[in-house]
Parts: C-alpha cells; structure tokens; sequence
C-alpha cells in the first residue's frame, strides 16, 4: 500500500514507523526539513519537505497512485485543505484527517466529512482521544494502563506490582494452577525498563510492570491478586481546563456512578468557559501547583487528580504537589515519552500519552476489516491486537500449543459467540473467533500474517 503521512511530528513518525516497518511505500511530508531529514534517517520512508496541502507538493509525494493520506499536522485547517486536494485533484480513496478544534467536530458538521466538498473518510481527535484514556485511568485507579476490548467484555490492565504483592516469586504457571477459575492472562512485563512476552516460567518481582488481559468480571479479583484492591473514586480534581479537562469534566457529570469534581484553570477566559459549560462542577481560577488553590479544591479528600494542561512539566509538578497534599492517586498527560520514566520516582501513579492514544486510533481505522482494534503499548514497544479469525488464517482450526507464534506475541483472550475463552495450550482457535493477541513491535507483522490480515483494504 502506498501512504502519504502529512506532518512529520511525534504522531506522524510513529505512524510511518508503523506502516514503514510493514513493508508499506511510505512517504511523509512536513514544511520542516528538519523534521522530514529525521524521518527519512531513521525510518525506511521517503521525505518531501513543503506545505502538505499544495498540490504541488502532494503531487512529488506520489498522490496521483497514492492508496492513502493521512493528514496529521498541528493546523486543523491544512489537514482539511489536504484531504481536499488529495480527493479533487489526485482521486486519492481514502483520507484521514486529525482535528483538534471542537468546532468542526460538532455533530452538526459532522456530516460535512462525508460530502465531496469536504471529503474525510476518518476524523481522528485527539483531545477525545485522551479524555476517554483519562476516564478509563479513572475507573481503573490501581493501574497506570488500562483499554477495553471485545465489546468492553474484557480488559487490558497495566499494573505496578509492589513489595507486599501476595504472587511475587511465583512463576505464571503456577498461578494459573492456584487461580484456576480466574480468566485472566499476563501477556508483558516490563522489568529494568525492557518490555517482554513471558514464558510459563517466568516469576513476577517487585518493581516488575506486568500487563495482564482480564475479562471484566473478574478484574476487581484480578486485582486484588496483584495485590491492588480497588475502591470507589468520589472525588476528583482537574488541573486544566482546556478540551481535555473539560471533556473529563463533561463525561464526569454524565455518568451514572456520581463523582464530584472540581476544576482548576489558570487562564481566566478558558475557566469561564469552563464553568459556562459544566452544570455541577466546581471551577476554580487559579494555579494548579498553587498549595492554597490546591486546598480550595479540597485536594487532600480527593480520591483522583487528573493534570491535563498542555505543559508536561506542570502537570508532573501539579501532580506531585497533589499527591504530596494527600491526594490518593495522580494521573498525568505527558506527551514526551522520556519523562515517562520519571513516573515511578515521583510517585505518579498513571499517564497518558496522548501520541499513543492517537496513533492507536489512526491504526485502528488503516487496518484492514478483519482488525476490530489496535492499541499501542509503551513506547509503541508492543500492541494489543483484536482480529477475527478467517477460514483462511494458518491459526484456524489448530490447537494454540501448535501454532508457531513468534516468542513475542501471546494470545491474551478468545471470544466465541457470547463467550470469552481463557486461551490455554489445549484451546483450539475456531473460524470466526475474536483473539487478543498481543505482540512485540517486532513480531506485529508476522502476527498479522498468522491472521492472514492486511492493512491494504483495496
């Protein structure tokens, strides 16, 4: 398949790292050479360096034979220029575009994208994006990971395991021994900052980030196992009132279990837009790293603090301040992803990366039909792949312990019919079952070719 990305930023060169690694013809464009030179040094693409949206320069990225473009520069308004021109002058199928101003996305233009004059096939958003990945941290409050899968009937949690964690030193088949009746699975741990799919084995230790597949019923015994018992959040403050802090706030108020929040924005204008917006929210003006702010907002009672502004740093300081004033969990959005590290020291107990997020979302509309979902773990060090099993797939018919999957990919979960199966060594894998799979970034491709899936949709 051959793929125009348009912006060579932290989402578009995970995106061409992506399709690039799959032996895609992968070309990106960005108005900044330096960003493109990075690209093209690094990654095996080709590089034009130009405003996406001129044709001209669409034309020397190879629109008039491209499958796709993906527009995903920092301007909404050139994302939809682009999509424009690759549809009117260069007949280009099929158009992504990532749009960030709440305006256009609207359900009253929503229409638009489907029109010829305005012809995007997906919108991504990114702001909706990490609001809804903010929510599930939310829900979820021992884990620093979580995503749901197979219609929300099963979940993918990241969990810290500490030093009074009932299963250190117990290798994972053991466990499957003691809990037999648990339907969950360690697919990852990361230990000494290295991601790996585990062996039977393998032992779990202090200080190890394990990422296990659970159906939802049993996530809170799940849990509990790890050594995370859970409880009901109440109460929940919002450092950050822009389209993030305010979806948060949004969804907070809409939902059926009853969460008191409050809201604090630094930017006079944009918290009286917020407290406009909200109906039983608190919004507060003031400094989110301000100690006096912090105590206005009650922040020792809170059960959550949630620090989405669009500064990495202020929202790793603004959490530690929260946590250092009793707040019982923190969550962060941190777009660089060398500060992810500093999680731990800091006592941070979850982020978001709103990168992996989106790169997730854009994957998950490229590949083809038969991939119902795609989420990037990490660093896009691993992903969790949800695909139904075609007639046609190697893996169809054949018992798990015989299929030759490669050392970094694991089957987390099977969904067949209205059950969901924890996969064993014995478990055949059927037509027409939905697997988990998770894999290595290494091992994706090879997975897919194991699911006979293509991300060419033509």
């Amino acid at each position: 398949m051959k793929v125009i990305i348009c912006g060579a930023g932290q989402v578009g060169w995970q995106i061409a790292r992506h399709l690039s690694s799959e032996q895609n013809d992968v070309t990106v464009v960005d108005n900044n050479p330096d960003l493109v030179r990075r690209a093209t040094d690094t990654l095996d693409v080709s590089g034009i360096a130009g405003f996406a949206s001129y044709p001209d320069v669409l034309d020397r990225a190879g629109a008039r034979d491209a499958d796709m473009v993906i527009a995903a520069t920092h301007s909404d308004e050139v994302n939809m220029v682009t999509c424009q021109v690759a549809h009117s002058v260069f007949g280009v199928t099929r158009k992504i575009a990532r749009l960030r101003a709440q305006s256009y996305l609207e359900a009253i233009y929503r229409d638009l994208y489907k029109r010829d004059h305005l012809p995007i096939d997906v919108v991504i958003s990114p702001e909706k994006e990490v609001a809804e990945a903010a929510l599930q941290r939310i829900a979820a409050p021992t884990t620093f990971d979580t995503e749901s899968f197979l219609d929300g009937r099963v979940q993918l949690l990241g969990i810290q395991l500490d030093e009074d964690c009932p299963v250190l030193n117990t290798p994972l088949r053991q466990l499957t021994d003691l809990f037999s009746t648990l339907r969950a699975v360690v697919v990852g741990i990361r230990r000494e900052g290295t991601l790996f799919a585990p062996e039977p084995n393998d032992q779990l230790f202090a200080q190890d980030q394990v990422y296990v597949v659970s159906v939802s019923e049993d996530v809170n015994r799940t849990l509990e196992i790890f050594g995370k018992p859970t409880h009901r959040q109440e109460r929940v403050v919002i450092i950050g009132a822009g389209n993030v802090g305010l979806a948060v706030a949004k969804a907070l108020e809409k939902g059926q279990t009853r969460i008191r929040a409050r809201v604090i924005e630094r930017n006079r204008s944009q918290a009286e837009r917020a407290a406009d917006a909200l109906e039983r929210t608190i919004v507060l003006h003031g400094d989110g790293m301000d100690s006096e702010v912090l105590a206005e907002a009650s922040i020792d009672r809170a059960d959550a603090v949630v620090c989405v502004t669009d500064d990495d740093k202020v929202n790793l300081l603004a959490a530690v301040r929260a946590k250092s004033a009793g707040c019982k969990m923190a969550i962060a959005l941190v777009n660089d992803p060398t500060l992810v590290s500093l999680m731990e020291p800091l006592d941070i107990d979850a982020y978001v990366n709103p990168r992996a997020t989106t790169v997730s979302s854009i994957l998950r509309h490229i590949r083809h039909g038969r991939v119902r979902s795609v989420y990037s773990i990490g660093d896009a060090e691993a992903e969790m792949i949800e695909a139904q099993v075609l007639s046609t797939s190697p893996i169809s018919g054949r018992v798990i312990s015989e299929i030759e999957f490669p050392e970094g990919a694991l089957v987390g979960a099977i969904k067949r019919g209205d059950e969901i199966l924890k996969p064993r060594g014995t478990t055949r894998i059927l037509e027409g079952d939905i697997v988990m799979i998770f894999a290595m970034a290494d091992d994706v491709r090879e997975v897919e070719q194991l699911l006979q899936v293509s991300i060419d949709f033509f």
